[in-house]
């Protein structure tokens, strides 16, 4: 499975707008993903598989740290390592923009991602009871080297 890793457009957001819901579980509504592609502060990635999206994340610059806002694969991509690849790539992009700090929330039942953001050398630095409906979001975070 080849798999193309490249900035989102507005494009690729009409692409996919309808299915966020169902396709990518309980994603944010398309208003908002709209209003993060259009913001100055924000970065999103795209990965596609041909033409077919087929997962998106994105980050959200502040001076010299970003916040990982979501990394979301379609459900039946999962588990075929395509959020360990934009995971991957938004590091990079961090590097790039020589930010110092990458940081996240995590819902503490999402066992597949805290596994893969220790994967890749995040580690927990706190947490936030009560942040998802019924549980706790982690806090994580990773420091750029260079």
């Amino acid at each position: 499975m080849e798999i193309q890793i490249s900035e989102m457009s507005i494009s690729d957001f009409n692409d996919i707008k309808d299915i966020l819901t169902t396709e990518f579980d309980n994603f944010w509504n398309e208003n908002i993903l709209e209003e993060e592609l259009n913001s100055p502060s924000s970065k999103y990635l795209v990965a596609k598989q041909g033409t077919q999206i087929v997962g998106f994340a994105g980050l959200k610059v502040v001076i010299d740290e970003a916040d990982i806002m979501n990394i979301v694969i379609k459900k039946s991509y999962r588990n075929q390592g395509i959020g360990s690849l934009l995971l991957k790539n938004l590091i990079n992009l961090c590097n790039k923009l020589n930010l110092n700090l990458i940081t996240l929330e995590v819902d503490e039942k999402n066992y597949n991602a805290i596994h893969l953001y220790k994967k890749f050398g995040f580690e927990k630095i706190g947490a936030r009871k009560n942040y998802y409906k019924d549980s706790t979001a982690i806090i994580m975070k990773k420091e750029i080297k260079r």
